[in-house]
Parts: structure tokens; C-alpha cells; sequence
């Protein structure tokens, strides 16, 4: 059984050091990892349905997809992360392995008396509110399963980045359901800093583990993971199921409505309709915006490229941009 204690706090680097060790790694895995600020959503998820793209935006936060289920989760420094990875056991459901390994999370926690407990399938609350959300990616024989710890995580943070406004979207994709959160850190009797709490996990749960280091292979593996995948757009945005998109926003050219679908990430059939003026016709613009990735970055780019004020008389560049999101 190995225990790893990661230092790095790059969320692309740490997303992807978690498939390295799920596919690679054949023992057991206790990790305790923390990333800076980010926004990981999950593999089932419509990334642009869960965040609030001009916070994360200006704020410079990144929004990385993880390989299991689940919702959103906002991650910064004063948040830990747990991972469990083992083998499967004979007829266990979703259900008992959320329970098998979120047991020593609560038995640590329940042992310097924070009265945490398991809540439905796979949230744990302390005092009705939760601060642990967990999720699991199974491959082959082998589950992963993590989860946060809510310690001393900023909850302005938290909100702003998972702001949403989910009714402009249409599709199947999984949506994060909001719950009331807190710290871990409100509830000790003894204050703790974070590196004292994740030394605590670590003698808690780990004592009995070989802690493992990495090797020159395996940090190589692990960098290229983030370089081909992780790091890119067509994972982090375009592996969001197929939806519908429609925002109707009045502005001083007039009332623009823009309804589109979206497949793979990629804009597959765009209709704009308003009482705006023009020159040259919409079916035009429509026909040139089609093809593009549904990110800001190539929206933008598109965008740039065209004469839009031949099909919007009086719009700006950013006005219009801004209403594909």
C-alpha cells in the first residue's frame, strides 16, 4: 500500500498525476494533494453550464475536467483533496465504495471530535452542511475515488466561480447541485494550519502505508498527460455532451437573439434573430461562426476576423461575444 503527499499545487498536473496512477499503479493508493485556485468539473459535465465564465475569467482560474462523475467543485489552497485507489471487491456498488472510503475520512475526523458523517450517497456534512463531496472513475478492476475537505476554503471564491445561470443551456449534460458548505477549520477544538491537518491525515489513514516516490518515468508520463490533455480545450470544453445554447440580451442596436447547438464542443448550427439593423445578411454571419470551438478564445478570434458591422449596425466586438456565452 503506497501513501503519496503531493507538494505540487498545479491542478493540470495534479488532475492528470491522478489517471497516471489509476491506470499505471497496481497497490493501493492513499494521496492527500491540494490545488490553487481552480474549477474542476465533472467528465459528464457541460463545463460552461457550471461556472460563471467572466469571473473565472478575470479572476485568471482555471477550470480543468477530472476523469469521474460528480459535479463542479471550486479548489484553493485551503482545500484538501483525498484519493483512494484500489482494487474492486466482489458485488460492490457505487454506494458501498462511496461508504468504504469515505469511512477513515470520518473516523479521522470523528476522532479529534469533529462529528462528520456520511450524508445520501457520497456528501459529507458536518452540522447539516456540507464540506467533502465525493466521486468515483473506475478503470478496469481499479477505483478511484476522491473527495475535498473544505478546511479554510474561500467561500466568495467558491460561489463566484460556480455562478450559473443553467436555463440558457439545453442537454443531458449532468448539473452540479448547489448545497450549503462549510470548514472543517470552524469545528476544531484544537486550531490546526492546513499543513498541520493534512500531517494529521497522513499519520491517521497513511501510518500504515509505504509512502512512494515518483519516478523520472512516471513524472515524465504525467507531464506529457497534462501537455496532450489536460491542459487543452477539447478536453477541458469540447468533451461536453451535446447541447443547446440561447441568450436574448437588448442592446442600444437593438434586441439580438442567439440560439445554437453545440456538439463536441464545437458550434454545429447557429440561428440569430432580433430587430437589429444591417447590411449584409445574418445567414452570412451565421454561416462563418459555424465550425468554431465554443470556447471564448476562438469565439473571439472568429469574431475579429469578420466586418461585423455589415450584419450589426452599432455593436461592439465584446457585445457580441459576449452573447455566445
Amino acid at each position: 500500500m503506497y501513501c503519496i503527499i503531493d507538494t505540487s499545487t498545479d491542478p493540470y498536473w495534479n488532475l492528470a498525476a491522478e489517471e497516471y496512477l489509476l491506470k499505471e499503479l497496481k497497490e493501493p493508493v492513499f494521496r492527500l494533494w491540494r490545488n490553487s485556485k481552480a474549477v474542476i468539473v465533472g467528465k459528464n459535465q457541460n463545463t460552461l453550464s457550471e461556472i460563471n465564465l467572466e469571473y473565472v475569467s478575470k479572476n485568471h482560474i482555471p477550470v480543468i475536467r477530472r476523469l469521474s462523475g460528480g459535479g463542479a467543485v471550486f479548489h484553493d489552497l485551503g482545500n484538501v483533496n483525498f484519493t483512494f485507489i484500489d482494487n474492486k471487491t466482489t458485488n460492490e456498488d457505487s454506494s458501498k465504495m462511496f461508504r468504504r472510503f469515505t469511512l477513515p475520512i470520518i473516523e479521522a475526523l470523528n476522532s479529534i471530535d469533529v462529528k462528520a458523517y456520511l450524508k445520501g450517497r457520497n456528501d459529507l456534512l458536518i452540522d447539516g452542511k456540507k464540506f467533502s463531496g465525493n466521486a468515483i472513475c473506475i478503470h478496469k478492476e481499479r477505483i478511484l475515488q476522491h473527495g475535498t475537505l473544505l478546511f479554510c476554503s474561500s467561500m466568495n471564491n467558491l460561489s463566484g466561480a460556480l455562478q450559473n445561470k443553467p436555463e440558457k443551456f439545453l442537454g443531458k449534460a449532468v448539473q452540479s447541485n448547489r448545497s450549503r458548505v462549510t470548514n472543517i477549520s470552524e469545528y476544531l477544538k484544537q486550531k490546526m494550519t492546513v499543513s498541520e491537518f493534512i500531517n494529521f491525515l497522513k499519520k491517521y489513514i497513511g501510518s500504515n502505508y509505504e509512502i512512494y516516490e515518483y519516478t523520472k518515468s512516471d513524472l515524465a508520463a504525467i507531464d506529457k498527460l497534462v501537455q496532450d490533455k489536460y491542459m487543452l480545450d477539447s478536453w477541458n470544453f469540447g468533451c461536453s455532451p451535446k447541447y443547446g445554447f440561447k441568450k436574448c440580451t437588448k442592446l442600444p442596436c437593438g434586441l439580438i437573439e442567439v440560439n445554437m447547438n453545440v456538439d463536441k464542443g464545437v458550434i454545429s448550427a447557429v440561428k440569430i434573430n432580433g430587430d437589429y439593423f444591417f447590411i449584409s445578411p445574418t445567414e452570412d454571419f451565421c454561416k462563418k461562426i459555424t465550425g468554431t470551438q465554443h470556447t471564448k478564445e476562438k469565439i473571439t478570434e472568429c469574431i475579429n476576423k469578420i466586418a461585423i458591422g455589415d450584419y450589426f449596425i452599432g455593436i461592439e466586438s465584446k457585445e457580441l461575444i459576449d452573447l455566445f456565452f
